[in-house]
């Protein structure tokens, strides 16, 4: 009997982007069931009923939850091709080391560019990049962070790429100038099939910030 896959997601989320990604690397057939955010279905609830957030990977009726779970899991599922973990334990426990410092870092640090001005928005800027350049010390000579092919930190960093533009418009500034290194990783990534076809149009995505923006009132 075949698997049944579903991932429940939104377009423009970050998070299920990774997701997509790991899918397509894995060869994983699926189902995408696309949310509405502001009316979640019956199945979002009822499969995510502690968080009620995208996205919920189905496999066979069982839900799994939140993206760096999601990643680890269809890698442990699905092993026979491109495993997104190293086999040795110091090295796994680094990589999801790095996938958590940039969930946990990153997220804020974008809304806070997009929606504030003035001194808040300058800090976050300087600490966006602050960040970003302590990653690009991390990747160091190697194509990916996974070393030769994509792994899971590069499953998790990559998606953000689509709100880059988001990001340098509203705080005027250019992360290709601070950070050139991570973006020509950036550029890397995006020239592997199962990464540009899973990633969402930073220009659809910056017209969904500014949407957002209006719809909050924030100039």
């Amino acid at each position: 009997m075949a698997d049944e896959v579903i991932l429940q997601d939104f377009w423009s989320s970050m998070f299920g982007m990774r997701c997509r990604i790991a899918l397509a690397e894995k060869g994983v057939k699926y189902e995408y069931k696309e949310e509405d955010l502001r009316k979640k279905s019956d199945l979002l609830l009822q499969m995510n009923p502690i968080h009620k957030k995208i996205p919920v990977l189905v496999h066979n009726g069982k839900p799994v939850c939140e993206s760096l779970i999601i990643l680890q899991y269809i890698d442990e599922t699905w092993p026979d091709k491109c495993s997104l973990l190293p086999s040795d334990p110091y090295q796994r426990a680094q990589a999801r080391f790095w996938a958590d410092y940039f969930y946990k870092k990153f997220s804020d640090l974008g809304r806070k560019i997009c929606t504030t001005k003035g001194e808040e928005q300058e800090v976050a800027k300087k600490e966006l990049i602050d960040s970003l350049k302590l990653l690009e010390g991390e990747l160091g000579d190697k194509p990916f962070f996974g070393g030769e092919k994509l792994g899971l930190v590069d499953l998790a960093i990559v998606p953000f790429y689509t709100y880059f533009l988001a990001y340098e418009t509203c705080g005027n500034f250019s992360i290709e100038v601070e950070c050139p290194n991570f973006i020509a990783w950036t550029k890397r990534c995006l020239e592997i099939e199962s990464v540009s076809k899973s990633l969402a149009d930073p220009q659809k995505v910056y017209g969904f910030v500014l949407h957002l923006k209006k719809a909050n009132g924030i100039e």
